[in-house]
């Protein structure tokens, strides 16, 4: 993974840096935010948090890559829109960095326990 900017401002008279676990805590929350969705570890053997994240760092900006499972009953194209909003907003505003891009991959639908399948 790449490592993170060093971001300065001219205000300030030091320079701020933000981890990349810093900034994975951030889309997580941005996330776990929206009603229909569950982050999703990537793979079958991993249950790590970090791994349904991935960021990449560019000239641009952060490209961000976020695995969730969709609950039953919401539409997939409001829920991928609202992740993508709530991830932009929730990074621009909480750090000093540009998010370029977010891809939102649905790694599966989650069936509540009171649906009857058929």
């Amino acid at each position: 993974m790449a490592e993170p900017k060093k971001i300065s401002t001219n205000e300030s008279k030091g320079k701020t840096f933000y981890n990349a676990g810093i900034v994975k805590g951030i889309v997580s929350l941005a996330v776990s935010e929206v009603a229909g969705v569950a982050i999703s570890p990537k793979g079958k053997k991993s249950n790590k948090l970090s791994d349904a994240i991935k960021l990449k760092f560019g000239d641009n900006g952060i490209c961000v890559d976020v695995f969730v499972n969709v609950y039953t009953g919401y539409t997939v194209p409001d829920v991928a829109f609202n992740i993508q909003q709530n991830i932009k907003q929730s990074v621009e505003s909480m750090s000093e960095y540009k998010i370029s891009e977010v891809n939102v991959h649905i790694a599966g639908v989650i069936i509540a326990d009171d649906e009857v399948v058929e």
